[in-house]
């Protein structure tokens, strides 16, 4: 059974608050707008995360880490996060981010305290399925309105501790 987005909120925000850690994404992301329509699905170095349809203004990110995961960020959210580079071929450009986000490192235990034995698949912020495993990394964003995951791997290659 399936975690909604909601329950998610509910039991970690308070962990966040306790034992979360800010941290900036330091490394650039390549977007464009996406196709409305188009379904994007996310893989990462260790199978499919997730997947979402593109509503009219979305933008497709692309990492740049070893796995290149596509993603779909809806456009309200992008403009509040990213700040654009440069300008590339096709549509595309270069963005880095202008936002912290809180994270926590997924235990075995957080994952046992939902009920579950091995991972969590849970509602994201989109209504999509996602999977959240140990050692993922829990995200939210500034407003601890949603909580997404970042597969480790993928965290490691993009993410820093963020000190004021």
């Amino acid at each position: 059974m399936q975690v909604s987005q909601k329950q998610m909120l509910e039991h970690f925000l308070p962990i966040f608050k306790s034992q979360g850690k800010q941290y900036l994404k330091t490394s650039l992301i390549k977007a464009k707008k996406a196709v409305e329509g188009e379904t994007v699905f996310t893989k990462t170095s260790d199978g499919i995360e997730t997947k979402n349809t593109a509503q009219k203004g979305d933008y497709l990110v692309e990492n740049q880490t070893s796995s290149s995961e596509l993603y779909l960020v809806r456009e309200n959210s992008f403009e509040k996060r990213y700040e654009m580079k440069e300008a590339l071929e096709k549509g595309w450009a270069t963005y880095q981010s202008k936002i912290t986000i809180w994270a926590i490192e997924i235990s075995e235990k957080d994952i046992s305290d939902l009920g579950k034995n091995e991972e969590i698949c849970f509602e994201a912020s989109w209504g999509e399925s996602m999977i959240l495993k140990p050692g993922d990394f829990l995200v939210t964003s500034p407003d601890f309105d949603e909580v997404y995951r970042i597969a480790r791997k993928e965290f490691g290659e993009t993410y820093r501790l963020f000190s004021s």
